[in-house]
């Protein structure tokens, strides 16, 4: 159903649906999946790419969530966004430190314009940033390709390993060329051609249920949320009147919201 794929590794972000937006936006099919799947499991998803998600820990803590580290091991390229930064430096040799001066909002940034990320792009910029530690030590091998008055490493590159690694958040419109930061990780580091597209997505799905289900009945379960309502309509597109919804009403629909499910998906579908 995919040509080629990029995992992003959810570390608990509040962003890592914006940044699987975003990768489809530029044409790339990528996964979430929860940071403690294995390095087999993502080397058997034999992906151009990872991304680490941001997230609220701080890498030092007893607790705080951390990656196989035999993913670094497989030759994919890896890009970590803010907390995700900061966990590669961590898991490399690399040290991580509580700010003196804490970045939140929009940040001026000055750019290497050699790295791979920052190509085509403006040397100096404005960022979102939202984080309380920095990167107070690069693990050897690599060169700090951004920098701003309060933290010394806003972003870092190995470029051998095509390990990248930004501290501030590349998937949100207040990062001014964030999506050209992500296209060059995307296209020039991880090699993607950018030849997928959601329709693609939508008609691949489709055929391939019609080849698991065949003739058989279907029930589905609808809450009028957004993961029921698409499921059952890509369901009801594949085997038509073989699937049978049931509308469940937990309470926590808008006032008149259930009606208007049943009315859409009795008339419509």
């Amino acid at each position: 159903m995919k040509n080629e794929a990029v995992l992003i590794l959810d570390f608990g972000g509040q962003y890592s649906q914006l940044i699987a937006r975003r990768v489809r936006e530029l044409n790339v099919y990528c996964e979430i999946k929860p940071y403690r799947i294995s390095a087999e499991e993502i080397k058997q998803g034999n992906y151009k790419g990872i991304i680490f998600s941001g997230g609220p820990n701080s890498v030092y803590a007893e607790k705080a969530p951390k990656c196989d580290p035999e993913l670094f091991e497989l030759g994919i390229p890896v890009l970590g966004i803010c907390y995700g930064a900061q966990l590669m430096a961590n898991m490399l040799g690399g040290e991580v430190s509580t700010s003196l001066v804490k970045e939140y909002g929009n940040t001026n940034v000055l750019f290497d314009n050699t790295s791979v990320l920052f190509q085509n792009a403006s040397d100096e910029n404005i960022c979102w940033m939202s984080h309380t530690d920095y990167i107070s030590k690069t693990p050897e091998g690599f060169k700090i390709i951004a920098r701003t008055d309060d933290c010394p490493v806003a972003a870092m590159e190995d470029r051998t390993n095509k390990f990248y690694a930004m501290q501030f958040h590349p998937e949100v419109q207040h990062t001014k060329e964030g999506m050209t930061y992500l296209k060059n990780f995307l296209y020039n580091a991880c090699a993607c051609k950018g030849d997928w597209k959601m329709s693609s997505f939508v008609n691949d799905t489709i055929q391939h249920l019609k080849e698991t289900i065949g003739d058989k009945k279907v029930l589905c379960a609808l809450s009028g949320g957004v993961d029921s309502s698409v499921a059952a309509v890509l369901v009801h597109k594949a085997i038509g009147k073989n699937l049978t919804c049931i509308f469940v009403d937990h309470g926590l629909l808008r006032k008149d919201e259930g009606d208007q499910v049943e009315k859409v998906f009795r008339e419509q579908f």
